[in-house]
This record gives C-alpha cells, structure tokens and sequence, in this order.
C-alpha cells in the first residue's frame, strides 16, 4: 500500500511550484492565494492561506495527510494545524544549497526522490551555464538589490549567491547572511551612496519598482547606477520565492542586468522590468 502523501496543501508558491514540475500536481488539493507559479495552479487549486494567515477550517475540509510550510512566520499556521492533527513539514530554506536541499526533501517525502535529483541536475547545468558565461564579462559589476524601498531592505542570502554567479558584487553581502528582514534594513541612506553600485535592481514585493523614485533619493544622483541609467526591475515572484523560478527566472533576468551594465550599454532610468 502506497503511504506517501496523495493530499497536499501547499502554504507557499515554491512547493506549489517544485510539485507541478516533478509532474506531482495531482496531489496538491489547496494553496496560497498569493502562488503565481506556474500560473495554471490558480485556475485549478483552491486558494486556503494567505502567508502569516489560512482558511484553517478550509483546509481542515480538503483533509490533507500533508501541509508544507516555511519559515517561523508560518509557525502559528503549522502550531493550529498540528494541533488538529494534521502532518505538517516546514521548510527554512535561505540559500541556493537549500533551496535545491528543499527539492530533494520533498521528492524524498512524496516517494519520488528520482524526479527530484533529476530536476536538482536541471537547474545546477542551467546556474553553471550562467556561471561560465560570466567569466567572461569584462568587469564585475557592484549590484546594489532592494527588496522594499520604506524602508530600504537589501537582498536575502540567496539573492546574494545568484549575484555572485552572475557575475556581480553585492555591495553589502554581510546583511545578505540575516534571514530576516530587519537586519537587512539600509537605515542610512548614505551608505547605499557611498557603496556606489554600478547596478540598481529593484524587486518590491507586492508592487511595481519606480526607478525614477530611487533615482530622486537626495544625494542619490551621484550614484554610477542612477548616472548610467542602470536601474532595472525584476519582479519578486521571479526572485524571492526560494524555489525553482530564483533558479531559472530570476537568475536569467539578473544574469541580463549584469551583463548589460559589465558590457556598459546604455541604460534607462525609465525601464519597468528587467529587460537591458
């Protein structure tokens, strides 16, 4: 008798994500209402949670033998459910490493460890490409990434790893090592000035980056990034969901900024997305 896990509630996008690509989507009966990837899961999932907050009673309904989680802010969610009775695992993954760790746990919980190795193969062979290819830009750019603008929050630790990979700076990679969000808060806006990154990328969750906003920054017109036109925007359900998408998605688009800012194209203050 087969007791993997047949009734999946995902309270996240990345493992909403991973399933569907291990070809395991039949499992999944509820997800976040905030999941966009990939995009046929909203037309064919019930949305149960939001991401501190869920349809307890909702979910409790589609009786899962399986919720998955992630991250403390999740942990009065899993507490409600455990209590219900209800087999919880929450992932913590904050790194490259863990989230392809993330990849090999699930397959490993759902019984399909292979398809997992094989979609960790898939997406290592796609980061080393990019890794190769940015051996040979002709500098390595100083990459200054926001993920909120009020106030400024630098970039969680994978979003450092994949600037390094395609082949830029983090200007402040020490702040990138905090998983939570306050330690990452630029207080003084100076510091961002005297950092002086050749590269701006925004990637505001939940709403549009205005790079003429960034650019207006008292001070901020000194930076080379604002000088150069160099501030793009990558949209945050590419880059910081820690799952598949940051992997493929979001390093391709970043992989873009930097090459276009390392090769010195010229840049656009008014430019919406990643697109150099």
């Amino acid at each position: 008798m087969d007791d993997t896990p047949q009734r999946i509630v995902c309270l996240t996008e990345e493992t909403t994500e991973t399933l569907y690509r291990l070809g395991e989507a039949d499992r999944i009966v509820g997800i976040s209402g905030f999941t966009v990837r990939p995009p046929e899961a909203r037309k064919e999932k019930p949305k149960v949670s939001a991401f501190t907050s869920a349809k307890i009673d909702r979910i409790l309904e589609l009786e899962p033998d399986l919720v998955l989680g992630f991250s403390d802010m999740q942990a009065d969610i899993a507490a409600e459910l455990i209590r219900a009775g209800v087999e919880v695992y929450v992932f913590n993954q904050r790194s490259i490493a863990g989230i392809l760790a993330m990849i090999r746990r699930l397959g490993g919980l759902i019984g399909a460890p292979d398809k997992a190795d094989a979609l960790i193969r898939e997406l290592e062979e796609g980061m080393e490409r990019v890794r190769q290819e940015a051996t040979a830009l002709p500098r390595t750019p100083r990459v200054y990434f926001e993920e909120w603008d009020d106030p400024p929050i630098t970039g969680i630790g994978w979003v450092h790893e994949l600037v390094a990979l395609a082949g830029g700076e983090d200007c402040f990679p020490e702040r990138a090592a905090c998983a939570d969000a306050a330690s990452r808060i630029i207080a003084d806006p100076d510091e961002v000035i005297a950092a002086a990154p050749d590269l701006i990328i925004g990637s505001w969750c939940g709403k549009r980056f205005r790079p003429e906003k960034v650019a207006a920054r008292p001070g901020w017109d000194t930076i080379p990034a604002v000088r150069d036109g160099h501030l793009y925007e990558i949209k945050s359900v590419d880059i910081l969901q820690p799952g598949p998408a940051a992997l493929t998605d979001g390093l391709t688009q970043l992989a873009a900024c930097i090459r276009s800012t390392a090769e010195g194209r010229a840049g656009s203050r008014d430019t919406r997305s990643a697109q150099p």
